[in-house]
């Protein structure tokens, strides 16, 4: 993508840039002031309605950083461009779609992300937005005690083939106990989906059992058996001002 079609397009009014830790690098867009939050795409990659979400957080006084982990930043998703995304993912090493009790690689760098605009920017915290895939993302961003505001929207990994991964946080042990301890001490996890929506398996059901009351769960009716991302291609403008809510109350 160059600068030109960054400026004109999808993405006008964000910054470029690209950031590595973990021995991993890859594209970030980032805009606003505030505190830092980081907003993780879904498959295929940083959509247009992704895009737009990011910008509402950007209206309510946040720094916003999105990464692209995968796909053409600003296109638009298509079912070609969705499986060819998904086959990525699944070959990649830095998201571990099948393992269990296991944290994906490129938490890390998202981790190390987070501390980078941090340090920048200032504030209590980070707050950070994971969504499908990347849905569980932001519960491993967690091991670190400055991310304040994790919310997981319709998490996806590890893929749930068979209960058994439907019903897996996608964590290691000792990043899960990191993350219970937390919760015990009052770090609050938002957690949206639709209720019909079988890529996220049985998670919600261990999420309550893992984190008590400290799991905030956000289950929607869905319309069609296909509804699936809540804060984008089905949007919910009810749980979109949720989760900006949740942000405000944790970190402004």
């Amino acid at each position: 993508m160059t600068t030109e079609q960054i400026r004109t397009g999808v993405l006008a009014g964000w910054t470029p840039g690209e950031f590595t830790a973990a021995g991993m690098t890859f594209p970030t867009f980032r805009r606003g002031d505030g505190p830092a939050v980081i907003v993780i795409h879904e498959i295929p990659g940083v959509t247009p309605l992704v895009t737009a979400f990011a910008n509402d957080v950007v209206a309510r006084g946040f720094t916003v950083v999105m990464p692209s982990l995968v796909g053409t930043p600003g296109k638009a998703p298509n079912r070609l461009y969705e499986f060819t995304s998904l086959a990525k993912i699944c070959i990649s090493r830095e998201f571990a779609t099948l393992a269990m009790n296991k944290t994906s690689p490129v938490v890390a760098w998202l981790r190390a992300l987070a501390r980078n605009v941090h340090a920048e920017v200032g504030g209590p915290g980070v707050g950070a937005v994971g969504m499908c895939f990347s849905g569980g993302f932001a519960l491993g961003m967690m091991v670190d005690e400055l991310m304040v505001a994790p919310v997981l929207s319709q998490p996806s990994l590890p893929l749930p083939v068979g209960s058994s991964r439907g019903a897996n946080i996608g964590l290691s042990p000792d990043d899960e106990a990191a993350v219970v301890e937390r919760a015990s001490h009052g770090c609050q996890v938002l957690g949206l989906r639709f209720t019909d929506d079988t890529f996220v398996g049985d998670r919600f059901s261990t999420l309550r059992d893992r984190l008590g009351d400290a799991f905030i769960a956000v289950e929607l009716p869905s319309a069609k058996k296909t509804d699936h991302s809540v804060l984008t291609e089905q949007r919910d403008e009810a749980s979109v001002q949720r989760v900006l809510d949740f942000f405000a109350e944790k970190l402004l």
